[in-house]
């Protein structure tokens, strides 16, 4: 067989592409979500989604809905930071992804305890645009973190 273009060849290209697509769109969208926290749009949209929740309604008697805001913003820019050092440090990339993966089971919650999630006048499994459909993209995110993770993992163990 010649040097030349092969179908594992293409294969391998998008593999490699696919891997480097994935891990830092993650990244990015982490990142541009968690800079918004700091604004008091984003800090006010998920009021409604925090309030709600078991999991994290208690921090209103701790912070206002504009601290709260900007603590979330500050982890997810340090996820997103973690994530991407994957090719110098797999072993806080690993960190970064096992905090994801926690973020995105946090918000997957909502799913269950924030109103207005299933659309009324359709019945459930219709989701709402907002939130239902909101949060149903976190079920990719999730997937995500949870292969960056793995191959964080798989680095690290074959790192010195």
């Amino acid at each position: 067989m010649s040097g030349g273009v092969t179908l594992d060849n293409q294969v391998g290209f998008l593999d490699k592409l696919g891997r480097l697509v994935l891990r830092y769109s993650l990244v990015a969208v982490i990142g541009f979500v968690g800079a918004m926290k700091f604004t008091a749009y984003e800090a006010e949209a998920i009021s409604g989604l925090v309030s709600n929740s078991p999991l994290m309604s208690w921090a209103y008697n701790v912070l206002d809905v504009r601290q709260l805001g900007m603590a979330i913003g500050c982890v997810e820019l340090l996820v997103a930071v973690l994530i991407a050092i994957h090719p110098w440090a797999p072993k806080l990339a690993a960190l970064g992804s096992l905090l994801a993966v926690g973020m995105f089971l946090t918000t997957l919650s909502f799913l269950i305890t924030t109103p207005g999630v299933v659309e009324e006048s359709l019945g459930f499994p219709a989701l709402s645009v907002m939130p239902g459909q909101f949060l149903a993209k976190d079920l990719v995110l999730l997937g995500a973190a949870l292969w960056t993770l793995a191959e964080s993992l798989t680095c690290a163990k074959r790192a010195p």
